[in-house]
């Protein structure tokens, strides 16, 4: 099981990286980095008043933010004696793609084109809303397919209301659901239960359970619209794979045996309808780090879908990068989470390396 996990962890890093790698070189290929007039930030922004001045400034930013060497090891230079004619010429180590490798090997992300702060740190601080945002969701999608999933195994009138509801919801965009809550819950002209848009102000002297509480009501809409998203497809493929598993033989010795149905459920058939649903559960969280980009923009919410939004709107590619190098990864340990699980779930499973 080691040896399958660590051979799995070297090819989907080796995938991480190709892919990242791919994703830099198009992006400065096909859409160069701002010029100082499209810049946010004022520090970076030079006032010109002629040609020869901008033009100056501009070959002084891109020096400053490592524009202004190749960008790979190799490139294709103009022959000027044969006017259309190209060569290849070998850059060597000084190129955008080298810097951008040692940096990374040495667990830095570089600088945000915009304001010039590390790309790091404006994960971090986006990071400290976006996790509450995808956890609390995920914790509320697994609690309700645990608890309704063994009651909609059996057939009554509920199961077939509540799975039309269930098909309703997952034909709906996510944004059309977020949008949906706004208007029943948090419009005057409806209820007004919760706060409409933003995190509110934040007061530090107020006590931490004050605090905690404006932050719950603030993330209640978002949280519920992302759980509204990932539940159906999750709920009812539990309830299938659950319905398959109280027709087996075991079920049927175990209900002779005088087992009361809801610890036949819970104790017999659960675990074995967990495995064909375990890819969903361990999918579940890279798809809410997905989701929460439409969320944290109809929300207003200073996450990180609204922080990689606004950086590819900016073209700010070191920010962009490094959001997509964090999906990535917590894509790639759901994965492996995904086959450990399986594992452990049956152990008559064998892995190949």
């Amino acid at each position: 099981m080691v040896r399958f996990l660590v051979h799995r962890l070297l090819r989907v890093l080796l995938a991480l990286w190709v892919i990242v790698s791919v994703i830099f070189l198009l992006s400065r290929t096909f859409a160069p980095p701002p010029l100082p007039g499209n810049l946010a930030d004022g520090s970076l922004a030079v006032h010109t008043t002629t040609p020869a001045q901008r033009q100056a400034a501009e070959a002084e930013l891109r020096q400053r933010l490592g524009l202004d060497i190749p960008l790979f090891y190799f490139s294709r230079a103009r022959l000027p004696e044969q006017g259309l004619g190209f060569r290849w010429q070998w850059n060597g180590a000084r190129n955008q793609y080298h810097h951008w490798l040692g940096q990374m090997g040495q667990a830095q992300l570089g600088n945000s084109f915009r304001d010039g702060r590390p790309v790091l740190e404006l994960l971090g601080q986006s990071l400290r809303y976006t996790l509450p945002l995808t956890t609390g969701a995920a914790l509320l999608t697994l609690g309700i397919a645990w608890l309704l999933a063994p009651r909609l195994a059996r057939p009554s009138r509920l199961r077939t209301g509540l799975l039309t509801l269930l098909y309703v919801v997952d034909a709906l965009p996510l944004f059309v659901v977020a949008l949906l809550l706004l208007l029943l819950l948090a419009n005057p002209d409806a209820l007004a239960i919760f706060p409409s848009y933003g995190l509110g102000h934040e007061d530090v002297r107020a006590p931490w359970a004050q605090r905690l509480q404006l932050l719950a009501a603030h993330l209640a809409l978002p949280v519920l619209a992302l759980t509204l998203a990932s539940l159906p497809a999750l709920l009812v493929q539990l309830t299938a794979a659950l319905n398959h598993e109280l027709s087996a033989d075991y079920v049927l010795t175990a209900r002779a045996k005088g087992l009361p149905e809801a610890l036949v459920i819970r104790r017999h058939a659960f675990r074995n309808a967990l495995l064909p649903v375990l890819t969903l559960l361990t999918e579940l969280l890279p798809s809410l780090v997905a989701g929460s980009v439409v969320v944290e923009m109809v929300f207003s919410l200073p996450g990180m879908g609204r922080l990689l939004a606004e950086a590819a709107a900016a073209h700010d590619y070191p920010v962009l990068l490094g959001g997509v190098l964090l999906i990535a990864l917590v894509r790639i340990l759901a994965q492996l989470l995904a086959d450990w699980l399986y594992f452990q779930a049956d152990p008559r499973i064998r892995l190949p390396v």
